[in-house]
């Protein structure tokens, strides 16, 4: 069982203080966290950090801790450039690095990154696709719908062989089967509740049963909003709060795990039995106080 936390990104004009980031890297080493994330937003009202400036600071931070982020929504992305991105951020970070895609749903303002979204899944995979030429071959050959390369070279390869591990955010059944096929694990997203994480684990493990890959590799993860106050009341209030600055609007608080130490042990434990092997804690208020205490109170309790 394994506990991650999540990389600090809020981003506020002038207001962010280094020293503070690196004091919140440096003791989630210390804690022994087995690797911290981001998650992405390009668009949005709310003041978020991009997510591969923020590893890349953060590894700048830290010396074992591994980085990830839960997900980048590769279909916005031209997915040469990212694969020169993360591959550097491997090398520099010395193989620490690990990669959450998505394909980011109909939803999204295409129109703002020139891609049509028509032909979605297939950009997604085909991107998925050439960033892993990129990563292997030494020579690349790529004939794609959308993109195509001829003896082309990227340089340098990733620190990790043959590439960091990939992780799918996914809701669709059909996306949860492509994770598999394509993936080294599957992320449940923190906008999900656990009880539709219990469904999506069970579809994942199906397609695990039914394919001819090894299985022992693939990994279950999944992002937690969390909010732990003694004031059960304040506790839900705060998160309410946070998760609408996040996402816009919505009741989203379901989703998250708030209250005394005890209920989120609870939830925690929930999460747990729902299948998560790696379970990324997000605090939605007073990170750096949130980190401490799940660290001390909840974690020794769930293990």
């Amino acid at each position: 069982m394994r506990f991650a936390i999540s990389i600090p990104q809020d981003l506020d004009d002038h207001k962010f203080d280094p020293d503070e980031f690196r004091a919140f890297m440096r003791r989630a080493e210390e804690l022994d966290f087995d690797s911290a994330w981001t998650q992405e937003q390009v668009l949005g009202k709310a003041a978020r950090s991009s997510p591969l400036e923020a590893m890349t600071f953060a590894a700048a931070c830290t010396e074992r801790i591994r980085l990830g982020c839960s997900v980048l929504v590769t279909p916005l992305h031209s997915p040469v450039h990212l694969a020169k991105s993360l591959s550097t951020l491997d090398q520099l970070s010395r193989g620490r690095v690990e990669v959450g895609v998505g394909s980011g749903g109909q939803g999204r303002m295409f129109s703002a990154f020139n891609v049509s979204p028509d032909g979605l899944i297939t950009r997604f995979v085909e991107g998925l696709n050439l960033m892993k030429a990129c990563w292997t071959q030494p020579s690349i050959d790529f004939d794609g719908r959308f993109w195509q390369l001829h003896d082309a070279a990227m340089e340098p390869k990733p620190f990790q062989k043959p590439h960091p591990p990939i992780w799918f955010g996914a809701r669709h059944p059909n996306a949860l089967r492509r994770a598999v096929e394509h993936g080294d694990g599957f992320f449940g997203a923190g906008s999900t509740t656990t009880e539709k994480f219990v469904e999506q684990v069970g579809i994942v493990r199906e397609a695990l049963a039914e394919s001819d890959r090894d299985t022992a590799g693939f990994r279950i993860a999944k992002r937690v909003y969390v909010g732990m106050d003694d004031d059960a009341d304040r506790a839900r209030e705060r998160s309410a709060a946070a998760l609408e600055r996040i996402y816009g609007s919505g009741d989203l608080l379901p989703v998250a795990v708030t209250g005394p130490p005890d209920d989120c042990v609870r939830g925690i434990r929930d999460v747990v039995d729902a299948g998560a092997e790696l379970v990324l804690l997000t605090p939605l208020f007073d990170d750096a106080e949130q980190m401490e205490r799940f660290a001390a109170e909840v974690i020794p309790e769930v293990r």
